[in-house]
């Protein structure tokens, strides 16, 4: 298993600097990553950084509350886009969701899936910490309904990370049909092959380099 491929490596913090998302994208290119995951502004820093070397760039969007307008998460999405993004992180509307409005929010991610068209990989964001079992089978229901591609289990702005068990409900939940990636609290390479082990197919890892080096530890 080679456990770089899974991992999204991420910098999401409010405070990122310049040199710090260089750092990731470094990184990201040296240890052989799926992507970098980063906010809407650093997209096309990325997109230059990470230019050839196979990692993706990935954006977050609706980030980290997922509260703000459908039209504005569209556009947001649209110009990480031409900018250069290959996969995009959106928030699902949490608080739609624990409403009952279940079309609204079909209808919010299919808004952002048409500013992403296919190829371009939509994640959805549930905030697992924030939603009931029932609540969560929901939405993994209604991000394959609008076209994603994959549901997530947090921001990492949350109360906690991803659980064994939310992803063992989640991938129970979407089958084969869709991924699933695990976010957040993702420190050590036990954890991630833990999540892994539940059926994620994707990290959402800050801790990426501490990771892949225990794994290359493990195989000594």
């Amino acid at each position: 298993m080679n456990i770089a491929q899974y991992i999204d490596h991420t910098y999401t913090k409010p405070d990122a600097t310049r040199e710090r998302v260089i750092q990731f994208c470094d990184e990201a290119k040296q240890y052989g990553f799926f992507s970098v995951c980063a906010n809407p502004y650093w997209a096309r820093l990325c997109a230059e950084q990470l230019a050839g070397s196979g990692v993706k760039t990935c954006v977050v969007v609706g980030y980290p509350l997922g509260a703000n307008l459908s039209v504005i998460k569209a556009q947001e999405t649209l110009l990480a886009v031409e900018a250069g993004a290959d996969e995009i992180d959106m928030v699902m509307n949490i608080g739609e969701l624990k409403s009952g409005r279940f079309d609204f929010c079909r209808q919010d991610i299919e808004t952002v899936r048409k500013a992403a068209p296919k190829p371009i990989v939509l994640k959805v964001i549930l905030e697992a910490c924030l939603l009931t079992d029932e609540e969560k089978v929901r939405a993994c229901e209604i991000a394959e309904l609008a076209g994603a591609d994959f549901v997530k289990t947090s921001t990492g702005f949350g109360a906690s990370g991803a659980t064994v068990e939310d992803v063992q409900l989640m991938r129970k939940t979407v089958g084969n049909r869709l991924g699933v990636k695990a976010a957040d609290g993702i420190k050590t390479y036990v954890a991630a092959k833990a999540m892994i082990g539940a059926g994620a197919n994707r990290l959402g890892c800050k801790h990426s380099v501490t990771i892949v080096n225990e794994a290359a530890k493990a195989k000594e």
